[in-house]
């Protein structure tokens, strides 16, 4: 009899599990990530690895990389990539810094030239997807290329970067009442915008809808390039904006700065669950991605791993996701 029981119990947690939608289970693995990399973290690399002050420091380092990460996500779930993220983010902060010159009474103009910046490159990156039909991977790496390119004439071969208005510094380096950072706010403004956008709105129904099945969804009489443009727009004004809040951080811009955030917001976004192939995933997950592999740097931070070893880590976690979630079912919003 106490058998039968513990079968069935057994069975009903694993009826549970499987019940979940393949994007509910994605999102409930990554979490129980997060838990199990502070758990690691804290037996085997420092105690203070899950202590408050530490957390929060993590947090508000994953701030800027979730910022970036919302609007790759969104282009993911078209069936596309933005592979423009470094210089895009590089060029806005530069642009933004050297027309504010360090004083607050420009700021707002040189973070509405930045942010311009990132719109101008997300039309370009839309139009070319969704009209002229190149592919998504071939067209933003060579507009990365450009901008690096535009970026290292700008600044000349001996730049000389402005320092950052004193607000913008504060808004990426201050943590109110000792545990909320603004930077995290921030996030969470833009992260409460975007689940809305993708849940509540025809705009988030209609991506989800392209990444399913472009032509089907064109037949149906959805505007699908209207739909690739918007998400690549917003990928280009948030990448934008993390450049900016990054600027902020270091208290200056500098080249290469967004060097770093490529691969692990791609990382993010496929831990959190997203299907590379498009159509399937939820913000949520994208959250927990972030987190998770903020948490991950972090540990490599303290154990001085190099660089190159950290790419190598974030490659080989994108693959694992790849094949623990596998192809999936592609499944619309």
């Amino acid at each position: 009899m106490a058998s039968n029981m513990e079968t069935t119990r057994g069975f009903s947690l694993r009826r549970w599990f499987n019940g979940l939608e393949r994007q509910d289970r994605s999102v409930l693995i990554s979490y129980t990530m997060i838990i199990l990399l502070i758990i690691f973290g804290t037996i085997f690399i420092t105690p203070n690895f899950a202590s408050p002050t530490f957390l929060t420091q993590q947090l508000r380092l994953a701030s800027f990389l979730g910022i970036i990460a919302a609007g790759q996500m969104a282009v993911i779930l078209t069936g596309n990539i933005d592979l423009s993220i470094p210089w895009t983010l590089n060029l806005s902060a530069v642009i933004a810094t050297s027309i504010a010159a360090g004083e607050n009474e420009r700021l707002l103009l040189g973070v509405a030239a930045g942010l311009g910046i990132g719109l101008i490159v997300g039309l370009v990156n839309g139009i070319g997807v969704a009209y002229l039909r190149i592919p998504s991977m071939v067209l933003t790496l060579g507009v990365n290329a450009v901008l690096k390119g535009i970026t290292v004439v700008y600044t000349g071969s001996a730049p000389q970067f402005q320092q950052t208005p004193d607000v913008l510094s504060r808004a990426a380096t201050d943590v109110l009442f000792g545990f909320v950072s603004v930077a995290v706010l921030i996030w969470g403004l833009v992260s409460l915008v975007h689940y809305l956008v993708l849940s509540r709105s025809g705009l988030g129904r209609k991506t989800y809808a392209v990444g399913n099945n472009e032509i089907a969804s064109y037949l149906s009489g959805v505007k699908t390039p209207r739909v690739l443009i918007m998400v690549f727009v917003m990928s280009g004004v948030l990448n934008a904006l993390a450049g900016l809040l990054l600027a902020g951080n270091a208290g200056r811009s500098f080249n290469e700065m967004g060097e770093p955030f490529l691969l692990p917001a791609i990382a993010a976004v496929v831990v959190g669950g997203t299907s590379i192939l498009g159509g399937s995933g939820k913000y949520l997950g994208t959250i927990a991605g972030v987190i998770i592999i903020r948490l991950l740097d972090g540990a490599l931070n303290i154990v001085q791993v190099a660089p190159a070893a950290k790419d190598v880590t974030f490659g080989l976690v994108i693959l694992a996701m790849l094949f623990l979630y596998g192809r999936g079912e592609r499944v619309r919003e």
